[in-house]
């Protein structure tokens, strides 16, 4: 019998989540059944929208996400032992996967490729959903022009980094948003961005016009709110907008979301496309993006930086940093 531990969601968060909202739990896995494998945690993923889908779950399951895993026991031929895997196990050391359920929405049960000498953590960062996500989410939906400007909120996190960087892969110039000034000489030292803007600083329309003096063509939003108004306020003529996320309300009580100045005005008069994006409409070129953001980063054009923290048992506190902006890049667990 193998002893497993997972998170299990016991009440529902309220604003900022709380420790005593999820329980670690103890269970023993039974033994195999003919397809099925089962696979012990390496890396687990920390991520904004966990938040943001958390008042989907119901009470007493298991709570969201996804983990490199290694597969130590296996009954199923298409899921060898020794072989590490991608999927959405949720917040659990050990779990047991059935061939044909793991090829569902649900799991997304994929076989780690090679990645040669790069860290496994990267499946679930640049060569994963976050690198999925910048990838079709930029590209597809703002489809960038080289010399235009691109702005990007939440520049310093999985998404955004990455983002940046295939706009400079791209020709364009690139302003990122980020809350830090640790986080901005990342940006602007190493990923090269042409500006950084601290949102937490005063007069942010005014620096970003400054930075922008002919105005913003795309922006890519991670966060919502009021930094989402400003951008839209200087966006160009047939400006292209990607919504990938709103982290600015996603702690906030649904009965008493922030205020943020209207914004229809700009969009009718600027004539401004935007967009929502979920990275599954894009599963099936999944291959396409891994390839892709893989010769990147070996050609040195598009460089990661991974927040690491040890230990399944502080999960939790890896999840609460990552939404308090404490991470720079990819937020990960290690067992």
């Amino acid at each position: 019998m193998v002893k497993a531990k997972k998170y299990v969601l016991l009440q529902h968060f309220s604003g900022f989540p709380k420790e005593s909202d999820l329980k670690l739990v103890k269970e023993e896995l039974p033994e195999l059944k003919d397809g099925e494998f089962l696979v012990e945690a390496v890396y687990l993923s920390v991520d904004p929208y966990m938040r943001a889908y958390e008042p989907r779950l119901e009470l007493g399951t298991v709570f969201i996400g996804a983990q490199v895993a290694k597969i130590i026991e296996s009954k199923s031929r298409e899921y060898p032992v020794g072989k590490y895997v991608v999927g959405d196990f949720g917040w659990r050391s050990h779990t047991i996967a059935d061939e044909k359920a793991a090829k569902s929405e649900a799991l997304l049960v994929q076989i780690l490729p090679d990645l040669g000498q790069l860290p496994l953590s990267l499946g679930l960062g640049i060569l994963g959903m976050p690198g999925n996500t910048a990838y079709f989410g930029f590209l597809e939906i703002c489809e960038p022009k080289a010399g235009e400007t691109v702005v990007v909120s939440g520049a310093a996190g999985a998404v955004g980094s990455h983002v940046g960087q295939i706009a400079k892969i791209k020709g364009c110039k690139v302003i990122g948003i980020a809350g830090d000034d640790e986080k901005g000489k990342w940006l602007l030292d190493e990923l090269g961005f042409d500006y950084f803007i601290n949102y937490k600083k005063p007069y942010l329309a005014k620096t970003l016009a400054q930075c922008a003096p002919n105005g913003i063509d795309c922006y890519f939003d991670n966060v919502g709110g009021e930094i989402s108004s400003t951008v839209l306020s200087q966006m160009n003529l047939f400006g292209r907008v990607s919504v990938c996320g709103s982290i600015s309300s996603y702690n906030a009580d649904y009965g008493h979301l922030p205020k943020a100045t209207i914004t229809q005005g700009f969009i009718v008069m600027k004539q401004l496309k935007i967009e929502g994006i979920i990275v599954t409409r894009w599963d099936n070129r999944q291959n396409e993006a891994f390839q892709q953001n893989l010769q990147w980063t070996n050609e040195g054009k598009l460089k990661y930086r991974e927040t690491i923290t040890e230990g399944f048992e502080n999960m939790f506190k890896a999840f609460v940093s990552m939404l308090e902006g404490g991470n720079i890049g990819k937020a990960v667990v290690k067992v």
